[in-house]
């Protein structure tokens, strides 16, 4: 007789995962895989460590900055190197009030989070007393702190034409000829890198802006 073949046998062991639970059984619920963990987050004043930038975008960053603009090109580039207008502000003030305004200005600035070397102060008529008494010790001692750029600085109108440019230029049109306010207008628009202040008379100030200063 042939002989016929064993049928296999199944063990429980190497069945798969049923479709369906049996008959008053739960299916456990399967576990999440967990991922990869976030990393933790940083410490209260103190700034977590920067993520370095993926290879293409530290390659096109460091294109753009070495990219030296044509001339003429009129580009992101070009338009961030044009000089910027300073922002101005009109502080009403009698030619007797205006140095107080100014000064109550720059408190105001060093308050607000100005560093002291930021500010430039211009004034039209008498020197402010700080300036004349750093003048009483010569030229060379009096400039030397302008070089410093670590105070705030206190130039007449015509001394102002040799400062330089600083972030705010605070002007008080504290009396003098017309032609000290325009020189000073003039040499405050040309240095206030973000902001000009201007404490005075408004029709005296705004006459002499619309003049083209």
């Amino acid at each position: 007789m042939p002989l016929i073949p064993e049928e296999p046998q199944i063990h429980e062991k190497a069945q798969g995962p049923r479709a369906t639970p049996a008959s008053g059984r739960t299916a456990p619920t399967p576990r999440p895989v967990p991922g990869p963990r976030p990393a933790a987050p940083p410490r209260p004043g103190r700034p977590g460590p920067a993520r370095p930038a993926p290879p293409a975008q530290r390659a096109s960053r460091d294109a753009s900055a070495s990219a030296v603009p044509k001339p003429g090109s009129s580009g992101p580039a070009a338009a961030a190197a044009a000089p910027t207008t300073p922002q101005i502000q009109l502080i009403p003030a009698s030619p007797e009030g205006a140095l107080d305004a100014a000064e109550e200005a720059v408190d105001l600035l060093l308050d607000s989070g100005r560093t002291p070397g930021d500010v430039l102060v211009i004034t039209t008529g008498e020197p402010h007393p700080w300036a004349a008494h750093e003048l009483s010790f010569g030229e060379s001692a009096y400039w030397a702190q302008h070089d410093a750029g670590d105070d705030v600085f206190y130039a007449d109108a015509a001394l102002a034409a040799r400062a330089a440019s600083r972030p705010v230029v605070v002007v008080a049109v504290n009396g003098g000829p017309e032609a000290a306010a325009v020189t000073a207008l003039s040499a405050a628009h040309s240095r206030a890198g973000a902001l000009l202040i201007v404490c005075g008379d408004p029709q005296q100030i705004n006459s002499v802006l619309g003049a083209g200063v």
